[in-house]
């Protein structure tokens, strides 16, 4: 059975994948992000993911925080983590200010972000 789910797993990692909804992993990334958002907003939020994928210890999320009680609804976030030493960290969380190359919203901006981090696989990134 194991050499079974071996070259499936592989298959799926070199395709990048979505951590379950209430999996440690996906709560340990969702985590991650919320605890900056209380940093640099002091803002409890719960999160609508909108895209979340996962390959060799990297993670892109794109997601729509709003509050706990789901009243009041923030700008959207994105951001590229990194696991190390067991722990997810976040490298870089985009700015989204229309027409600024240097964010999210630009043609080639995750052509230059893989410039920045080389590491990160490009299967994780959504398809613009």
């Amino acid at each position: 059975m194991a050499a079974a789910f071996l070259p499936t797993f592989a298959v799926a990692g070199r395709q990048g994948w979505t951590p379950p909804v209430g999996s440690s992993e996906r709560k340990a990334i969702v985590n991650t992000l919320r605890q900056e958002v209380k940093t640099l907003h002091d803002l409890d939020v719960r999160f609508v993911i909108t895209h979340l994928k996962v390959m060799d210890d990297w993670a892109w999320i794109q997601a729509r925080p709003q509050s706990p009680d789901g009243k009041n609804r923030y700008e959207d976030i994105a951001a590229l983590l990194h696991k190390s030493n067991g722990a997810w960290r976040i490298r870089e969380i985009p700015c989204s200010e229309p027409g600024n190359p240097d964010c999210l919203g630009d043609t080639d901006y995750f052509k230059r972000l893989q410039l920045r981090f080389p590491e990160a696989p490009r299967e994780i990134f959504p398809e613009f």
